[in-house]
């Protein structure tokens, strides 16, 4: 399965990721529309060191914890092993939060607060809106066999 990977060494902590992931799933046409509304909240931090950055996203495991804690049944994995979240079904426990061993899951902000995680976002396109647009190539999507 097709996963996005980053690569520590090309990353500048610039976070354009986080903006262009916000932005996919805005619902805008436009990037500066998205931003202007509020800002669209991203399915993917870049957490910055002293000398390693790197982007945090799902793993899409092939045996998601945070699925199987989920009170609600509002995460799922697919037939294409990816994770989403029901954003109707979940009810803001934050019990996938806590779960998740790589801090992949976050709370999302709004009138109804529900569990965000990415979700490779290729209804738009063959590639996530994150690798898209990451400037100096730190996010790869690909597939390299490892489970996880």
């Amino acid at each position: 399965m097709k996963k996005v990977y980053a690569i520590e060494e090309y990353c500048l902590a610039c976070h354009l990721c986080e903006y262009y992931c916000g932005f996919s799933h805005s619902g805008e046409s436009s990037i500066v529309k998205a931003y202007k509304k509020g800002a669209p909240q991203a399915r993917i931090q870049v957490e910055e060191g002293s000398e390693v950055n790197f982007a945090l996203n799902c793993r899409h495991c092939d045996n998601p914890i945070c699925v199987k804690s989920c009170i609600t049944g509002a995460l799922t994995r697919d037939e294409d092993g990816v994770i989403r979240v029901n954003q109707e079904k979940c009810v803001g426990c934050w019990t996938c939060v806590m779960s998740c061993p790589y801090g992949a899951v976050v709370r999302g902000h709004g009138d109804k607060s529900v569990a965000l995680k990415c979700d490779l976002c290729t209804e738009s396109g063959d590639t996530p809106a994150c690798v898209q647009g990451c400037p100096n190539r730190a996010l790869v999507f690909e597939d390299r066999g490892d489970a996880k």
